[in-house]
């Protein structure tokens, strides 16, 4: 399991919808990374985290706050398979980026959710601009706590530059 203030491990993912090419965390730093996990059969995901995750994709700016969902299965496997996550991305409409996590060989716990010690869906992970860990919140999350959770560590980086 990965601490608050450590940085956070790769994510290892097998396929990558809504994006050109794979994205890496170590890509994504300068900038506020809000993680997603996932399961298109949980209701609390499909009810509040994605449209949570939606919203934060849709009122933040992209160069300031990347946006990645994960779908990670840990249960029901044979009916969350990526083509059914394809065509659950194409009717809820998710524009941004959309991982599959890495299933284990060993157990029903997918390697990224494991890597970041993740308890269930939805969770959301909030990566600071160095890519560490600022938050990694099991279960449904106030929007207006996550928006200003987020912009807070948008204006952390702010701070730090005007203070230097």
């Amino acid at each position: 399991m990965t601490n608050i203030n450590s940085v956070a491990p790769e994510l290892e993912v097998t396929q990558w919808f809504n994006t050109q090419h794979p994205i890496t965390l170590a890509e994504l730093r300068g900038r506020v990374v809000v993680l997603h996990a996932f399961q298109m059969l949980c209701p609390g995901c499909v009810s509040h985290g994605l449209p949570q995750a939606a919203a934060i994709h849709d009122t933040f700016p992209a160069s300031e706050v990347a946006v990645i969902g994960i779908h990670t299965v840990f249960e029901h496997h044979s009916a969350m398979t990526p083509v059914a996550l394809e065509a659950f991305i194409h009717e809820y409409r998710i524009r941004f980026p959309v991982a599959v996590d890495r299933q284990s060989t060993t157990g029903n716990i997918p390697h990224t959710m494991e890597a970041f010690g993740m308890r269930g869906t939805p969770t959301l992970i909030l990566l600071d601009r160095q890519g560490r860990i600022r938050l990694n919140h099991f279960g449904r999350m106030d929007d207006l706590r996550a928006g200003a959770t987020i912009g807070q560590l948008v204006s952390e980086a702010a701070l730090d530059s005007y203070n230097n």
